[in-house]
């Protein structure tokens, strides 16, 4: 979601603004609409805050140098995005190699560790009412993994016969809390129960410099497809800046300039 709004940003960028001002305006306009149509989904009010943000800061800039500034930096979150996953990829490493993996939803990320470091058994939730686990746990299979595919209803028995719950995220506020499929929070509640770790894979584009009490609740139809899991239910989350616990997630925020920048012009979402 987060590349396709960088793109149709990118389109949306006027080819015969007169000063960059104009240009900014303009971009500014289509990065609130484009963000208010995926509220719920940090990465892409943070890749284009991050655009937004490089704009803001060029103005200056004739119309033609400003808009090659914005294809520019919107080519460069894409390979940042790559390269992110590979690094997360990469610190999983230890904790998948003899692992018994849940995974809920289809994280492009979990994916990518998953492929990276086979562990010893995955388990695929159906993930409804979309039921994306069927083409994930489909992938994982055509790339080699021993993969199981579980309907919903038996998720939570399906913890207690792994070692890892391992999670993507749609959103991570400054708090630590998770915004992520539907019935993730279900599953989190389990894992703490039985002793099972939680972790969330999560690029660091996806923070929000906002604590989840103090954004609206989820519009009712997003409320059907996403819940909020709070930070003391999850053991770690893994970026391409390190790992961290909840109680982590706030400074790393707070050092992230971009994420406030780009938020900030972002607000009135």
């Amino acid at each position: 979601m987060a590349r396709r709004a960088v793109e149709a940003l990118v389109e949306a960028t006027p080819q015969n603004a007169e000063s960059g001002e104009e240009l900014f305006e303009t971009l500014l306009s289509a990065a609130r609409e484009l963000a208010r149509s995926r509220a719920e989904v940090g990465a892409v009010a943070g890749a284009l805050g991050r655009l937004v943000g490089a704009a803001h800061t060029s103005t200056h800039l004739d119309p033609a140098d400003l808009r090659r500034l914005v294809e520019e930096e919107a080519q460069g979150l894409i390979n940042a995005r790559d390269r992110a996953a590979a690094a997360i990829a990469i610190q999983l490493r230890a904790r998948l190699q003899d692992a018994f993996v849940l995974t809920h939803s289809a994280s492009a990320t979990v994916r990518e560790a998953l492929q990276r470091t086979p562990p010893m058994h995955v388990c695929c939730t159906v993930s409804a009412p979309n039921e994306e686990g069927r083409a994930f746990a489909d992938d994982l299979r055509e790339a080699g993994l021993n993969v199981d595919l579980v309907e919903d209803s038996d998720a939570l028995a399906a913890v207690e016969r792994s070692t890892l719950l391992l999670l993507g995220a749609d959103t991570v506020f400054r708090d630590g809390a998770v915004v992520n499929k539907i019935g993730t929070r279900a599953l989190a509640e389990r894992a703490d129960e039985v002793g099972i770790p939680t972790v969330v894979a999560v690029e660091v584009i996806k923070l929000a410099p906002l604590d989840s009490g103090d954004v609206p609740p989820l519009e009712p139809e997003a409320a059907k497809l996403f819940d909020i899991t709070p930070a003391e239910l999850i053991d770690e989350f893994v970026t391409e800046e390190g790992t961290f616990r909840g109680d982590d997630i706030r400074p790393l925020v707070d050092r992230t300039p971009f994420l406030r920048q780009g938020y900030r012009l972002l607000r009135d979402l």
